[in-house]
């Protein structure tokens, strides 16, 4: 090869920080579910991946869904996988939770709770940050 680099076998390692912002509720579109889905592809592929739950979003995590009257799949249970994929960067924003009356005992994780001035300064050090 001339002036480009051999090609490792193994293929360049590169790690980007990707960002999953949830701010709407779990149930009523397909965002929450495909955004959960979509990080862990992207866990799979051993990236720096976060996850944010803010505004509305924060009802994703809540214990105790009960999906049977809108006819739609309780997902929520999935979130307890991310430990299993090694998302360890799991945030949730404080005023969120304070604005819906919730407390971490109303969760079915438990994400870092960050405010938005801390949740602003993360986000800046990412290189994507998607928001559903």
């Amino acid at each position: 090869m001339s002036e480009m680099e051999e090609w490792d076998e193994d293929g360049p390692e590169i790690v980007k920080r990707f960002m999953y912002v949830n701010r709407r509720p779990p149930h009523g579109t397909i965002y929450a579910l495909e955004c959960l889905e979509v990080v862990l592809i992207t866990a799979a592929f051993e990236q720096f991946e976060s996850l944010v739950f803010m505004d509305d979003g924060v009802y994703q995590l809540t214990k105790d869904q009960d999906t049977t009257g809108i006819g739609t799949k309780n997902f929520s249970r999935t979130y307890r996988a991310l430990d299993d994929y090694d998302v360890e960067r799991v945030y949730i924003e404080k005023e969120s939770l304070d604005a819906r009356g919730l407390t971490l005992d109303d969760l079915i994780i438990q994400p870092e709770v960050l405010t938005t001035i801390e949740l602003r300064e993360i986000m800046a050090q990412q290189d994507v940050v998607f928001s559903s």
